[in-house]
């Protein structure tokens, strides 16, 4: 229990807030007040802990880590928070008492909309894990008042709908318009003299203001509460009274609607000019707000600020933040007067890289008239800092026009982010094994040539707290009633279960709670999609962003495939298995789009078809997001983690199932390879290609899938049924795009980019012996149990203390807090 928690207290502190800010008494709030209320009597508590936190910091002058990301996908607090301050009986006592439900009560709270896929999912368990460990940290981030969007499915189709969740306000926010900056856009830079030394001013620009909010992260048990730092932009004059009596409407509200536009949506659809045009805004307007406030934090109690990166760390989440380097500079060299090289000596100690991605795709590239147009001091520093660079590569390699045309930063009229984040910092990391040897050998190549000193690996670890303590709570209550509770903050401790994989009663009792999470799950689907699921059949769920290279269309075609099979032989003798699938596809991304309609088509071919008996059931979740993920995870017996291989960086999804104890079925792809190392191969179904496999292939331009086509009738005939209305009566042409990207009859482009045709029989094989292993409830039980035994390596807890050990060196701050208080 938490040494300042109080029964009393919180009880009248609730009954207070109701009265207070909603004018009734606790017999008349309604469920959303009572969130409210609830959660601002959590705050309440928690608010001494924060304080005394960031006193602690302050006190310990403690080097502090800000890590800048686009993304924080932060989930529910309210539960996240009571569990953190170890107060969770208290609570729901107190609760009981006033006549309300916990569960209901957070089912008010909406997800923050601050982030879309594993990239910010993982910022939010790092931040977990920071508070939980004691180290100083700020993450910081955009504001988003949108968030990417809330999905619809109407038709089978995703429609994107606004995602207000702060419509009703969020009770966990401090606004702190005391730290507010200004960002500046456009405009040029004059060149000035002064003291013998050019000075450069931005002029003609337009600014907004970023005010931070911030959000506390909780530690779990130990009084240190972190922050996630997001930014709002407001208009610096919003109304321009002298525009509005001219009649200049638009004009008065200029500045309004530039600083509304910036943090309205996330990751705005770029497929057109004024969208990455946006997109670079954003990237800008958070970096400059962090950077700047970071340095006039530091200022505050130093005075030399040569001596910046002994103390703060800027950790680079992906190529958004890489602007951090540039702007760095810029107030070092403008703002502080430093030389270049006392500039640069600063920086390169201070920023850090993390790379996501093997896809070249996702490597931001700038087009130089946007973002000079845009940034024009930013983009002179960038400028030079790349005449630098080639300078030193022409040093290395004399004469070597391919090595500049590989790493220059500006090249072929375009900015290059990864490169400009590389060279400015001091650590690139990849976050799986697997993927950083594929950067040093293939995408980043040249760069490990040249410096192979700033390469090194942090495989990607998921918080215990929130995805099983939270999300899972009988099988956290089984785990701890027979291990004791250590492995809440030390994973690795969880281990011990693996003695009981073997043992018959406990085998039981573990698929008794994976069968209460399925009706739980169930119980979901059937208020959500309105098909009635069998918890007693196989649950196989493929949860993640919607892409191609993450193998949706695989996964759905195989479906189709089993279909045919009991079509053929309505007697096939087959475990029922209920299909899962829930992801966001980018609002621009067609095919994906297009997958999402295929696999609800199919769906509603399947289970309105009485003649296969309920044997498969397909089922799409809506708005895949945190708060369904924990239920989702829990009820899964079978993980799909079917990426091509070579192409998932990492992946925690396959984490979180792991250790609510879900089989995997996947390729040996991202951080699948070193959770069959733990588990062991034969506790796992593998199939398909390996990355070399799949590398060589490309690399000879791909391979010939017509071939498949022809010589696998099973495999022409799901084809087929894409393109002749099968799934699709009204409109047969409706998935021809698919059909092509598989065949790519009608261009000159690759076709199956993916290797889905190439790796399907071997995934089907691997689906078949899901079929049989799962008959054997002795085994199935006894491979669940050891894959939550074997989970402890994947703890963000492990990554972090790696990250301190190599990269950040903080220093582990204790908090104390009188009782009294």
């Amino acid at each position: 229990m938490s040494m300042g928690f109080d029964k009393e207290t919180f009880k009248k502190s609730v009954i207070y807030n109701v009265k207070n800010v909603f004018r009734k008494t606790i017999d008349e709030a309604t469920p959303e007040q009572a969130f409210q209320a609830v959660a601002y009597a959590v705050k309440d508590v928690i608010i001494d802990e924060w304080i005394a936190t960031h006193k602690e910091y302050e006190k310990q002058d403690a080097k502090t880590l800000y890590y800048l990301s686009m993304e924080f996908l932060m989930g529910r607090a309210l539960g996240n928070n009571i569990i953190n301050i170890m107060a969770l009986p208290e609570v729901k006592e107190v609760l009981d008492e006033l006549g309300f439900d916990l569960n209901a009560i957070e089912d008010q709270e909406p997800d923050p909309a601050l982030g879309n896929g594993g990239l910010g999912r993982l910022a939010a368990c790092f931040l977990d894990s920071l508070a939980t460990l004691g180290y100083p940290a700020y993450g910081c981030g955009i504001r988003y008042r949108y968030g990417m969007f809330k999905q619809k499915i109407e038709n089978g189709y995703q429609m994107e709908v606004p995602d207000d969740w702060l419509k009703n306000g969020y009770p966990f926010e401090v606004r702190r318009a005391e730290y507010a900056t200004e960002v500046k856009f456009g405009g040029y830079v004059r060149t000035v003299w002064e003291n013998g030394r050019e000075h450069f001013v931005q002029e003609g620009y337009q600014s907004v203001r970023a005010v931070p909010y911030d959000m506390p992260i909780v530690g779990y048990g130990n009084n240190v509460v972190n922050t996630l730092r997001i930014w709002d932009a407001e208009a610096i004059n919003t109304f321009s009274l002298d525009s509005f009596d001219k009649g200049d409407y638009q004009k008065a509200v200029e500045q309004e609607n530039l600083a509304k536009t910036i943090v309205e949506v996330l990751y705005p659809n770029d497929n057109h000019y004024a969208g990455k045009e946006l997109r670079l805004k954003q990237q800008y307007f958070f970096i400059s707000a962090s950077v700047q406030r970071a340095v006039k934090k530091y200022m505050e109690k130093h005075e030399d600020i040569h001596k910046f990166f002994e103390k703060t760390v800027f950790q680079l989440n992906d190529t958004h933040p890489t602007v951090a380097v540039p702007e760095l500079m810029r107030i070092l060299l403008d703002e502080f007067n430093l030389t270049w090289d006392e500039a640069w000596a600063v920086t390169t100690k201070t920023c850090a890289y993390t790379n996501h991605t093997i896809m070249s795709e996702a490597l931001e590239k700038w087009p130089i008239e946007l973002f000079s147009r845009l940034l024009p001091r930013i983009y002179q520093i960038v400028e030079e800092i790349n005449r630098r660079f080639v300078e030193q590569i022409q040093q290395m390699y004399p004469g070597n026009q391919d090595k500049i045309r590989k790493m220059a930063i500006i090249y072929d009229g375009q900015v290059r982010m990864a490169n400009l984040a590389i060279v400015g910092g001091f650590s690139v990391n990849g976050v799986a094994r697997l993927h950083t040897e594929i950067l040093k050998k293939e995408e980043l190549r040249d760069f490990y040539e040249m410096m192979p000193q700033k390469f090194n690996n942090k495989t990607n670890g998921i918080t215990q707290r929130r995805f099983l303590l939270h999300g899972n709570p009988l099988l956290a209550e089984w785990v701890t009633g027979k291990i004791g509770s250590e492995w809440i903050t030390n994973l690795p401790h969880i281990h011990r279960l693996a003695v009981y994989a073997d043992d018959p009663k406990c085998q039981q009792e573990f698929m008794d709670i994976k069968y209460q999470n399925k009706v739980r799950l169930a119980k979901y689907i059937k208020e959500h999609n309105g098909i009635d699921v069998d918890p007693r059949s196989i649950f196989d769920v493929q949860v993640k962003r919607l892409h191609e290279y993450k193998r949706q269309l695989m996964n759905i075609l195989h479906v189709i495939y089993l279909y045919n099979q009991l079509k053929d032989n309505p007697n096939l003798d087959m475990v029922p298995r209920t299909f899962i699938f829930g992801a966001k596809a980018a609002a621009g991304y067609k095919r994906a789009k297009l997958t999402i309609k295929l696999i609800n088509s199919v769906a509603d071919v399947i289970n309105n078809d009485k003649s296969i008996d309920g044997k498969i059931k397909v089922v799409f979740i809506e708005d895949y997001k945190v708060s369904n993920a924990e239920i989702i995870f829990a009820a899964a017996d079978v993980s799909e983690q079917i990426s091509t291989a070579s192409k998932e960086a990492s992946g925690t999804g396959n984490m979180k199932f792991m250790l609510n104890g879900a089989l995997t079925l996947g390729t040996m792809d991202g951080a699948n390879v070193e959770i069959v190392e733990e588990v062991g191969a034969e506790n796992a179904f593998i199939f398909g290609m390996t990355s070399d496999e799949v590398i060589g292939y490309e690399n000879k331009g791909g391979y010939n899938p017509m071939e498949i086509f022809n010589n696998n009738y099973q495999i022409r005939r799901v084809l087929m049924q894409l393109i002749n209305g099968y799934f699709a009566p009204q409109d047969p042409e409706l998935f021809r795009d698919i059909y092509n990207s598989l065949l790519n009859t009608q261009s000159s482009d690759r076709a199956d980019t993916y290797f889905i045709l190439k790796d399907f029989p071997s995934y089907a094989e691997a689906q078949q012996k899901v079929d049989q292993a799962y008959r054997n409830e002795t085994w199935w039980a006894k491979a669940a149990i050891l894959n939550v035994a074997c989970s402890g390596k994947f703890t963000s807890d492990r990554t972090i203390e790696e990250y301190v050990n190599d990269i950040w060196h903080l220093e582990k701050v204790k908090v104390e807090i009188e009782a009294n208080q």
